[in-house]
């Protein structure tokens, strides 16, 4: 007996009928919103380069993490700017930090409506603009920057964040950060570790958001090369696997969907991937000439990254999107 060939249109017939074979979906809580706060601040600060994102005073900080909780969004993920800059980047683990302090702030206005997760590296911290402490030769330092990342961490901990997201990319980090939490009393704190991130041009507007472009030479010392098989992200994410990172993330995400698609493969603990500043400038350029729709882009994306194997997708677009897809 032979049957008729199988006919796949016949479920793309509708809206409907698409939503409901649908096979990858993006849910609100599956999303993290990147948000940065700045010393020193009376009003918030438009980012010239990432339309729609500010650099948030307390209280614009409070209002933003409060509607994203309201919209569903899984988490948040706090970024500071400091007034005072140095070569060791003392404010990143001042218990009076820019950080520090919006932590505060921030689980107070939300408690466990979403997670706080806090990034944690010194590049906003230190008046060189590079992720650790300089030798006399003015290279990255990574052992005695692993000492300062400890301390950071036990910092951030103490203030109250729910998930320490180290993305130095230093050999060892997540080792010392576990060790230092560890020991403070916070071994039920996760990590996050942005365990393969890529030196990309992708990072541009971010640097303005964070005030944190390096004064001389750049990061591809440290951070990963994009000629590189997506076997090298793989080995990075299983070595802080087993130094004790409890999830992993893929920055940037659209151009690495392959790497983000590997890594998913080959762990067992949540991938994040982060949509970066530069995808996200890109769109709202395009957009604001009239020349994609802005929606379906963003849409699109987010379930590419999904379809690639991410568990939850750190995006500056959240908010609005947790609006979209609740509907």
């Amino acid at each position: 007996m032979s049957f008729p060939l199988a006919r796949p249109r016949r479920l793309r017939r509708s809206p409907a009928l698409r939503r409901l074979v649908a096979d990858v979906r993006v849910a609100p809580a599956d999303l993290v919103l990147p948000v940065f706060v700045k010393e020193g601040l009376s009003s918030p600060h438009p980012i010239s380069s990432m339309p729609g994102v500010v650099q948030h005073t307390p209280d614009s900080l409070r209002k933003a993490v409060s509607e994203a909780a309201a919209a569903g969004v899984g988490g948040v993920i706090l970024f500071g700017i400091p007034t005072s800059k140095d070569a060791t980047g003392s404010q990143a683990d001042a218990e009076d930090g820019v950080v520090q302090r919006a932590l505060t702030d921030v689980v107070e206005e939300v408690g466990d409506a979403l997670v706080v997760m806090t990034d944690l590296c010194l590049d906003e911290y230190t008046d060189h603009g590079h992720c650790g402490l300089l030798t006399d030769a003015g290279e990255v330092d990574n052992d005695s920057t692993l000492e300062r990342y400890a301390s950071i961490a036990v910092a951030q901990a103490q203030a109250g964040s729910q998930v320490i997201a180290p993305s130095g990319m230093m050999d060892g980090q997540v080792a010392a950060i576990r060790r230092s939490l560890d020991s403070q009393g916070f071994s039920h704190l996760p990590i996050l570790s942005y365990s393969t991130k890529y030196a990309s041009a992708f990072y541009g507007p971010f640097r303005e958001a964070a005030e944190c472009a390096p004064s001389f030479g750049d990061r591809a010392a440290y951070q990963q090369d994009g000629a590189r098989s997506a076997d090298e992200g793989v080995r990075e994410a299983l070595s802080d696997i087993a130094e004790g990172a409890d999830a992993v993330m893929v920055k940037p995400a659209l151009a690495y969907l392959d790497v983000v698609r590997a890594v998913s493969q080959a762990v067992d603990v949540p991938v994040a991937a982060y949509q970066v500043s530069g995808e996200y400038a890109m769109v709202e350029a395009a957009a604001a000439q009239g020349w994609i729709d802005r929606e379906r882009v963003i849409r699109e994306q987010l379930v590419s990254i999904k379809r690639a194997g991410a568990s939850m997708v750190l995006t500056y677009w959240a908010t609005e999107a947790a609006g979209w897809l609740r509907v």
